[in-house]
């Protein structure tokens, strides 16, 4: 499904825009089955690692229809944006979440109740599929991925946590906000007593009835978490004059022709291959394929590129870097004492200053957004 270049995933894009775009609104939330995505962009493997990004997408399909008729999708793409910006507001929710896992995973390595869901061995016929699907593709739709956080949390009752790493651990689309968030809103800790509960009739409605039996805990309140995260004053300000040093670049921006920054001149670019999180030999992968595909874009330009793993960065001296956001990257350069002059994103620092309330607060600046750029 997913082809690890450039030019693989432009032609998805632009194969979606001209055929299925027009009918997404209407069939995004049907699950259909993995060989059957074409109401789905399938997209966001490559926005995750910015193969390609957000904007891009975006004027593609204005170029095809009006944001009217574009506003569903366009949210969607956007809504990566947003968690992202409501966690670099709140970084503490991440480390959190690490802390949280660690201990969990002890308790929970010879659960037997945990070792039968991740190895798709339950009583539920669509959640063992799902997980066949997930290990399979390295991929669910969004739709089934909140049917599954949902099953795992109450009706399997397993800690959100263990859940949200394994998704980390298997999607080709895993990223730190959005996954870990993803998690605590079904939960019904992200919004504090709103939580997603999974229903028979509605997974039942959404997968033309592909699963029967389907017992479920429908009546389960919502987790309670004690803590409160304040917003965290940042900025996200770029070097005022940018000079002629080296770049880092993480797994979160792997096309460097298509950054803001494309027409500055750098020394050297580096590009790091390595996560904490202990990833699946697929996953792996396919992000060695990405950063290979990246390497050679950038040869073919005449930039001289070199892939490094992440321990050796201590040894590259003056050097800008790509910013990898909140994530285990971002958390290795601090917590090593490397002091690092970031490059933001455009539509990082222009976006992520609505994302201090929630998604439909952020919302109502998507046109605005939009105009800055288009």
């Amino acid at each position: 499904m997913f082809e690890a270049s450039r030019a693989k995933a432009v032609e998805k894009l632009d194969n979606f825009i001209e055929n299925n775009l027009s009918e997404y609104s209407k069939l995004r939330n049907f699950d259909f089955g993995p060989d059957k995505r074409s109401n789905i962009s399938c997209l966001s493997p490559y926005i995750t690692h910015g193969i390609i990004n957000e904007l891009e997408v975006i004027d593609k399909s204005l170029k095809k229809f009006s944001f009217s008729k574009n506003e569903k999708f366009i949210q969607e793409v956007l809504w990566r944006v947003y968690w992202k910006g409501w966690l670099e507001l709140r970084p503490n929710v991440w480390s959190d979440y690490l802390i949280e896992l660690n201990n969990l995973r002890d308790q929970f390595k010879s659960n037997r109740n945990y070792l039968n869901a991740i190895e798709g061995k339950t009583d539920l016929e669509c959640f063992n599929q799902w997980v066949n699907e997930l290990k399979e593709n390295n991929y669910l739709h969004n739709h089934t991925r909140m049917w599954f956080a949902s099953i795992w949390i109450f009706t399997l009752e397993l800690p959100w946590q263990l859940g949200a790493e394994f998704f980390m651990q298997n999607l080709y689309d895993g990223d730190a906000a959005s996954n870990t968030l993803g998690w605590r809103w079904v939960a019904g800790i992200q919004t504090q007593g709103k939580h997603y509960l999974a229903s028979e009739w509605n997974i039942k409605k959404f997968t033309n009835n592909r699963f029967q039996n389907i017992k479920l805990n429908e009546n389960a309140p919502p987790k309670i978490s004690e803590k409160t995260y304040f917003l965290a004053k940042k900025k996200f300000n770029n070097p005022q004059n940018l000079e002629e040093k080296n770049l880092l670049i993480f797994e979160n921006n792997l096309s460097f022709e298509i950054t803001d920054f494309k027409e500055n001149k750098f020394e050297k670019i580096y590009i790091n291959e390595n996560r904490s999180i202990k990833l699946s030999e697929k996953l792996l992968k396919f992000k060695s394929l990405l950063i290979e595909d990246q390497k050679q874009r950038l040869k073919d330009k005449s930039i001289d590129c070199e892939v490094i793993d992440i321990s050796e960065i201590q040894n590259i001296k003056n050097y800008y870097a790509l910013y990898p956001a909140v994530s285990e990257n971002l958390d290795y350069l601090n917590s090593n004492s490397l002091k690092v002059d970031f490059l933001y994103r455009n539509l990082d620092q222009l976006a992520w200053q609505f994302c201090n309330k929630g998604f439909f607060n952020f919302k109502n600046y998507i046109p605005k957004i939009i105009s800055t750029f288009n």
